[in-house]
């Protein structure tokens, strides 16, 4: 019979507030081992400083947070892997140099960060600039590098805020297999983000925080279950008329492509036949709502609670 893993992380019920401002209020989640976990929210809705608390950058002022199923201590920092959403390299500093500095400071020795550091850059394709400085090196050749940076020490909780931030698509998939990888390795990854598309594809459960509170949280399908499957996407070519039916509540008219939600009860078998009597059909997809969509839906409704 196999036996569950004890959490990495544990927030339990915790709160933190500056002056009049609450920034977060009686949040509480768990990671375990081998699960990435999206933590997300509109701007200002305290998920940096739920990071802060987590990792002990800051002390919560209410609840408990405990690590590796401990309460935390400055210890746990070494099996902590950390990539804030403010980046800092040191500009004149060598890449290969300042890797190794940064993976003795985690407590490699110098011939292990330097390893490590190798690998990570020939895994992430940019072994070629590994003599140059940090300066020459555009933005997103310097987010590769503070990424590699965060895993140089072989962490056993990865915490990663905005990790994809002026990436290109390229880049983008290189970062999602890398840490898809530390997954199943056994990782525990916290990353938090807007690109609600990387969410969606890595995640296995997420939490939404809006003005400092939990708002919806759960598995990806479980989440994606609680909502109805109206909505449809259709690629045709020819008479587009049938886009007048009744039936339809909303649309997005990308030319051959549309996007549609149905009213509630609508037949969407009704809307296929006079959609193929009147044009070409290639595509017609019922569809879930997106995590983009839900994640608007949730804080607009909070919004207006």
């Amino acid at each position: 019979m196999e036996t569950q893993q004890a959490p990495v992380v544990e927030l339990d019920h915790i709160g933190k507030r500056y002056e009049q401002k609450v920034a977060v209020a009686d949040l509480s989640f768990q990671i375990s081992p081998g699960m990435i976990f999206g933590l997300l929210g509109p701007n200002g809705a305290g998920k940096t400083s739920s990071i802060r608390m987590m990792i002990g950058i800051t002390l919560p002022d209410s609840g408990t947070v405990r690590l590796f199923g401990e309460p935390f201590r400055r210890a746990h920092l070494r099996r902590i892997g950390y990539l804030p959403e403010e980046r800092g390299l040191y500009g004149k500093m060598g890449v290969l140099d300042q890797l190794v500095f940064l993976g003795r400071l985690h407590g490699l020795g110098a011939m292990a960060a330097e390893r490590s550091a190798r690998a990570w850059c020939e895994k992430l394709e940019i072994a070629e600039v590994l003599q140059k400085k940090t300066e020459e090196l555009s933005k997103g050749m310097q987010q590769k590098i503070q990424f590699i940076a965060t895993l140089l020490h072989d962490p056993e909780l990865i915490v990663m805020d905005e990790p994809f931030a002026g990436l290109d698509p390229i880049n983008s998939n290189l970062l999602e297999s890398a840490l898809l990888d530390l997954r199943k390795a056994g990782k525990a990854i916290l990353f938090s983000t807007h690109r609600m598309d990387q969410i969606e594809k890595m995640c296995d459960r997420i939490c939404l925080v809006n003005q400092g509170r939990e708002v919806l949280s759960g598995g990806m399908r479980e989440i994606k279950s609680r909502y109805p499957r109206n909505r449809v996407a259709i690629e045709f070519e020819g008479d587009g008329s049938f886009l007048e039916d009744p039936s339809i509540a909303e649309i997005r008219d990308y030319g051959n492509h549309v996007e549609l939600k149905l009213k509630d009860g609508a037949d969407p078998q009704q809307l296929l036949r006079r959609a193929s009597g009147q044009a070409r059909i290639f595509r017609f997809e019922m569809m879930e709502p997106s995590l983009e969509e839900i994640f608007i839906r949730t804080v607009k409704g909070e919004a207006n609670a």
